[in-house]
């Protein structure tokens, strides 16, 4: 580990680079953010508070000039994040826990598509008038954790759903096609069930392929030239899988979280496991099965990340840095683990939540951090400190803790089809509990309109909430 002294120095010289002209704007800031002094500097910057349930999911627009938020109080809010204020929120006409929430390119920021635990997946469209109308796209039988916009459109996106299935919208059309069931991987090829998918990436390099990852360990690259889009065949085609040597055949792993890379490099997050990266030489070609073993021992292990534990929510997990030198994780033990990418050394942990971390979002330019878990805020993480933040005195204690807990938890064998039954089983009774006689699985389509108020208004102050405000649920 570098001593602090030459860390200072590192940032003192890209300063200085700056200053004498030797480097220009876009370089040096590049250089800044992808700096281990200023990822050393980096402290709590405040709190945006407002929302009544766990916030799920933040956002920033593309130019990074402010951040968007859901939650399981089904309202999604809009944030002014250097003056930590509200600029406005609209309820999404979710019947249920807010799972994404992610702003369109290209759309003035008056695009927002959100997903949620009730399975539909649904648009807010700001209006000059600060009215929003919302409207339902499509409907997936099952919560739908995540959403993934093709780069620089304004118009596509896809979803995966717990149904397995996955879909992609057009929003000049406002409508949706299933692409398709994915499948569990076999020895002898035929389908042996459904996995449900908890993530969706689209790789930035070449927005033809995209990955998901769910209820087992198997990270699918797929080629959308592939895909049909009326889900005709229920067979999936992936044209790669990724997976860790030690997890292929294994029941009792899935994949909570997936990042790319600008590099394409692939992130996954492993309930109850670990961290990995996979460069594009180590994929196992369209069924891991088929594989030699010869031919695995051959191919290049991922690099692994440690020391965190993700097992009780479905976390994310993301890249920071301008070149994405960075990995970052939260944690069940509350606090957000960043690791040096090339290596895995664990460069920061910070406590983000009293119980667990759910969400980190890097800032498009700066290097600024948004967080959420299970409390009803947002923190906001940026380079304040005035000297280098060392390592918590117990991050040896904190990791072993997580370790020992990983350890127990993997001696219980729990199949990706239990797993699902009771996260079903958990979700259809809060939803009975708390909207009993809504019908979520219709496929009409519905536009409510949503007065925002007054932008910079903070209309959610402490004197408008209820006296039983909605409590946040771990799955």
């Amino acid at each position: 580990m570098e001593s602090r002294s030459k860390v200072f120095r590192s940032g003192f010289a890209e300063i200085w680079q700056r200053e004498m002209g030797l480097s220009s704007s876009l370089k040096f800031t590049r250089r800044i953010n992808s700096s281990e002094a200023i990822l050393k500097q980096i402290d709590l910057y405040g709190k945006l508070n407002g929302h009544k349930g766990c916030v799920n999911s933040v956002c920033f627009n593309s130019t990074g000039d402010f951040l968007a938020s859901g939650s399981d109080d089904m309202e999604v809010m809009f944030w002014n994040w250097t003056t930590k204020t509200k600029m406005f929120s609209y309820l999404s006409g979710h019947s249920n826990n807010i799972f994404q929430v992610t702003i369109m390119p290209f759309t003035d920021d008056r695009m927002v598509v959100t997903s949620a635990a009730d399975g539909q997946v649904r648009l807010g469209e700001v209006l000059e008038s600060g009215m929003v109308n919302t409207k339902k796209l499509g409907q997936h039988h099952g919560g739908v954790h995540n959403l993934a916009v093709e780069p620089g459109s304004p118009h596509i996106f896809f979803s995966c759903g717990e149904d397995a299935f996955v879909q992609h919208f057009d929003l000049r059309s406002h409508s949706s096609a299933k692409l398709f069931w994915c499948s569990r991987l076999t020895k002898n090829k035929r389908p042996r069930g459904s996995v449900g998918l908890h993530a969706i990436v689209i790789d930035p390099r070449n927005p033809n392929y995209f990955a998901v990852g769910g209820y087992d360990g198997y990270v699918r690259v797929y080629d959308i030239r592939s895909c049909q889009h009326d889900a005709s065949s229920s067979a999936d085609r992936p044209v790669n899988t990724f997976c860790p040597h030690h997890l292929i055949g294994s029941e009792n792993v899935h994949i909570t979280g997936l990042a790319y890379s600008k590099t394409s490099e692939l992130l996954a997050s492993y309930s109850d496991e670990l961290v990995y990266l996979f460069q594009k030489n180590m994929g196992l070609g369209p069924n891991p099965y088929d594989i030699l073993p010869e031919d695995l021992q051959k191919l290049d292990k991922p690099q692994l990340y440690s020391g965190h534990r993700n097992s009780r929510t479905v976390k994310g997990v993301n890249f920071f840095g301008s070149n994405d030198e960075f990995v970052m994780s939260g944690s069940d033990c509350g606090h957000i683990f960043i690791w040096r990418k090339k290596g895995g050394e664990i460069m920061r942990l910070m406590v983000g939540d009293r119980d667990v971390v759910n969400c980190l979002e890097s800032h498009p330019s700066l290097p600024v951090i948004a967080s959420s878990g299970i409390e009803k805020n947002v923190k906001l993480w940026a380079p304040l400190a005035k000297g280098c933040i060392p390592l918590p005195t117990n991050v040896q204690e904190i990791m072993a803790a997580n370790r020992q807990d990983r350890e127990d938890y993997s001696q219980t064998t729990l199949t990706p089809d239990v797993i699902m039954h009771v996260l079903r089983l958990h979700s259809r009774a809060y939803i009975e509990r708390t909207y009993a006689g809504v019908d979520f699985e219709s496929d009409e389509d519905e536009t409510l309109t949503h007065d925002v108020g007054v932008p910079g208004v903070d209309a959610s102050s402490e004197e408008g909430f209820t006296d039983d405000p909605r409590e946040c649920n771990i799955s």
